[in-house]
């Protein structure tokens, strides 16, 4: 009867914690739209048709971006949501389209990440995100000059 009680109480307890991370509103929701953004950004850079070649400016941007989406888990982690997901990207024909979109996706995330944050631990992140993607914003750009 012991057991039986214990694995209730147990089993309530658990049912009221997943109530209320559910009810809870996320922490960070600007971040993980700076997620879907960076993700989108990186694939218009990375993955496009044909047999461009990619400049010295693609690669750092997408460095950029890989280093700026590693910091943006790290301080988004403890919403609770899938921080792995993102939308496929669009296809555009053009290598130039295909950058000035991806210049759009890191604006967009730029402006989502350097929203007010009072966590002190997630500051640190959040700022290391910013000073990456203004670099990969500076090597898109770069990009396009090529």
């Amino acid at each position: 009867m012991k057991k039986l009680c214990f694995r209730v109480t147990m089993l309530a307890v658990v049912v009221l914690g997943l109530t209320y991370c559910v009810s809870v509103p996320s922490k960070h929701p600007a971040y993980l739209h700076a997620l879907e953004d960076l993700r989108s950004a990186r694939w218009m850079i990375e993955h496009r048709p044909g047999d461009w070649v990619r400049s010295v400016h693609e690669v750092d941007a997408v460095r950029q971006i890989d280093w700026a989406i590693t910091e943006i888990n790290k301080a988004a982690i403890d919403d609770g949501r899938d921080i792995n997901w993102h939308p496929p990207g669009d296809e555009l024909p053009t290598h130039p389209g295909r950058l000035q979109k991806a210049l759009e996706y890191l604006n967009k995330a730029h402006s989502d990440v350097a929203q007010e944050e009072d966590n002190d631990f997630a500051k640190g992140l959040r700022n290391r995100a910013i000073g990456a993607i203004e670099a990969a914003i500076r090597d898109t750009q770069g990009a396009l000059k090529d």
